[in-house]
């Protein structure tokens, strides 16, 4: 057996040691669900099953009213969170459900369908609601929050309740922020019964596009599309120089883009990157932050980018697929960064790649299971050739039934459909709740226009300068998305920040990707990094240590938005082919210096004065402009010169 073979295996039982479910219950929320059996159990499989089943069928076959889509896919949502989680996380590893959640979640249900059952009633007393209306309004209200605060963490609910309270008391406000305040009918009615409160866009667009997405990667994990992805990715790359580290930001990445939840993604590939990182040579906390960078960016990688791509193209108004396209060179920016760093950190430490004999043959793989990639193909087609997304993700999981059957290890039983039914709807309901009470407080933005207000503070704070309210609504962006899932994360941040930046011009796609990237970013920012905690626990290093990498790791995710602000073009944006080529190419090589500042190597160790001169060799790169271009082009000459000849004389003292 060789050396590699037997630290591979060493770090594979030190992490057996590690409780998966108690390391994802303590930084997942959305792990800390009852363990249920016997009737109870077989009703809630039942629930979600039903859930599944029901957006199958009308993804397929014809929504309803959005309005009744939405309360339908609440009702489902609301009975499955009060069934499988407890009101405290120290009841989670208890069984059985009390009779006082299966009130909780009658109340829910029925305040949910009350819309549909009524709807036409309301429709034709619209803006005139009736004591009951507004006693299941309110119900509804109470039990969503309670419901999202279960599943998710106080932050969410939290902020519902400010903005609830914004609508009711606005006349004390301070005069920047005051308005004439509005009764609690009023908020109910608008909040209920209105499309810019519960049932707004976030909820209709979870109610379509995200769930089937969702659906769409539990039937493609069923499939066995994760460890296949992962043997793929130990082919391509894990004979490279530090090649299991790029292994965990390949397969991480791709797996990132459908589960929709960095914490998730980083529990899940992480339990077998980051020893196998550790196995070869890395430390401890440089794995952990290197798997929950790519695991993050996975949220901006299309063609999912965690659902939040689907909110975005409802608020821009346009095709989704313009929305993904947009992502591409921002995405590739960020993953080349990552990937040259850990190159890099590879080079300084003297670390190889793993032997050929112990990879898998990449062709007896793509033969005996490359057609696991196929759905992914398909759904690209699909949007190409102008299906909705919807509709997309439907023929996408039919691809996968069909599919799956040609190998006898992928092939889709009705047990494993059943399953895959169950783990789509359980995987929906986060982000079911979060979009349902996010619209809560997007409704108090236009009841109160306190959006408008904000982006007029930061305009004004920043003294009218780009780059000032650049900097403050990054800030902003990253306070506000801190402690919240993908799709509520964007919705917040775009509401609340975003408006600051079309009030200088900047346009709603290079606006809205802005705050999307460093609303994701609160996941990877100290001292609440939440993907980087995840990862420590696992690779056994402190949570801190690892934030502050993993924050040197994704910096160039901190300074991709600012060039596609700067330069719409690298978003697709009015192209002038020749001009993004040379964007493009300039942009890569401008992370590919700022990969040097961050770990300090190239051929040799840089001193720090070499450091600092790369840097500001990769601003002048990324900048647009020829004149900034050809001076980070001779950064980048100067220093290959210099370390060359400083890796010349080092290896001929080694001799």
């Amino acid at each position: 057996m060789s050396e590699t073979e037997v630290k591979i295996i060493d770090q594979v039982e030190e992490n057996a040691k590690i409780d998966l479910e108690d390391l994802m219950r303590k930084y997942d929320t959305e792990a800390r669900f009852r363990a249920l059996t016997g009737w109870q159990g077989q009703l809630v499989a039942l629930l979600a099953v039903a859930m599944s089943c029901f957006h199958f069928y009308t993804s397929g076959f014809g929504l309803l009213l959005a309005q009744m889509q939405g309360a339908v896919h609440l009702a489902f949502t609301l009975a499955l969170v009060f069934l499988l989680y407890p009101a405290t996380s120290k009841q989670s590893k208890t069984s059985g459900i009390p009779f006082y959640d299966f009130i909780l979640a009658a109340l829910g249900v029925a305040s949910a369908l009350y819309l549909v059952f009524f709807f036409n009633d309301l429709v034709t007393r619209a803006g005139l609601p009736t004591t009951t209306d507004l006693v299941m309004g309110f119900i509804l209200i109470a039990t969503l929050l309670e419901a999202t605060r279960r599943i998710s963490n106080p932050v969410l609910p939290c902020l519902a309740i400010i903005a609830l309270l914004y609508c009711y008391f606005g006349r004390y406000m301070p005069q920047m922020l005051a308005h004439r305040g509005f009764s609690v009918a009023r908020i109910v009615n608008h909040m209920y019964l209105g499309t810019e409160g519960i049932f707004g866009t976030p909820l209709e667009v979870s109610s379509t596009f995200v769930f089937m997405f969702i659906l769409f990667g539990a039937v493609l994990e069923k499939t066995g599309l994760g460890k296949f992805i992962i043997d793929l990715s130990m082919a391509l790359a894990g004979w490279s120089t530090g090649g299991p580290a790029k292994v965990a930001i390949v397969s991480s990445g791709l797996m990132g883009t459908v589960s929709g939840s960095s914490v998730a993604n980083v529990c899940t590939t992480g339990m077998f990157t980051i020893p196998l990182m550790k196995s070869v040579g890395y430390e401890p906390h440089f794995a952990g932050a290197v798997e929950a960078v790519a695991s993050t960016g996975g949220q901006i990688m299309p063609p999912v980018m965690g659902a939040g791509a689907f909110i975005m193209a409802q608020f821009l108004g346009v095709p989704y697929i313009q929305v993904a396209v947009a992502a591409i060179v921002p995405a590739l920016l960020y993953y080349f960064a990552v990937m040259v760093q850990v190159h890099f950190e590879a080079c300084r430490l003297g670390l190889k790649g793993i032997p050929w004999s112990q990879l898998p043959p990449i062709w007896p793989l793509l033969k005996s299971k490359g057609f696991l990639l196929i759905p992914l193909i398909a759904i690209i087609y699909f949007l190409l050739a102008g299906y909705t997304p919807l509709k997309a993700a439907f023929n996408g999981i039919l691809v996968s039934f069909v599919l799956s059957w040609l190998n006898k290890e992928t092939r889709l039983t009705p047990v494993r459909i059943y399953e895959a039914f169950q783990a789509g709807a359980r995987g929906a309901i986060g982000v079911a709740c979060a979009c349902a009470t996010v619209g809560m407080v997007v409704g108090m933005g236009t009841l109160t226009g306190l959006a408008l207000r904000i982006a007029g503070a930061i305009v004004t704070a920043a003294g009218g300068s780009k780059i000032l309210t650049l900097i403050f609504t990054m800030c902003a962006s990253i306070i506000l998305g801190t402690g919240l899932p993908t799709t509520a994360n964007f919705i917040v941040t775009s509401t609340m920040a975003a408006p600051a930046l079309f009030q200088l011009g900047v346009p709603a796609m290079a606006a809205y990707m802005f705050v999307f990237y460093f609303g994701i970013a609160a996941d990877l920012t100290p001292p609440v990094a939440l993907a980087a905690y995840a990862g420590s626990g696992i690779a056994g290093s402190d949570p801190m240590k690892t934030g502050v990498t993993a924050f040197k790791l994704a910096l160039a995710g901190f300074l991709v938005p600012y060039i596609y602000v700067y330069n719409p073009m690298l978003l697709f944006i009015d192209v002038v082919p020749m001009v993004m080529v040379q964007a493009i190419c300039t942009a890569l090589i401008g992370v590919f210096l700022l990969a040097m500042f961050s770990i300090g190597f190239f051929k040799a160790h840089l001193a720090w004065y070499m450091r600092i001169l790369a840097f500001g060799g990769a601003i002048g790169l990324l900048i647009p402009g020829t004149t900034s271009d050809l001076a980070g082009l001779a950064v980048l000459a100067v220093i290959y010169i210099v370390q060359t000849a400083k890796a010349k004389k080092n290896a001929a003292r080694a001799e």
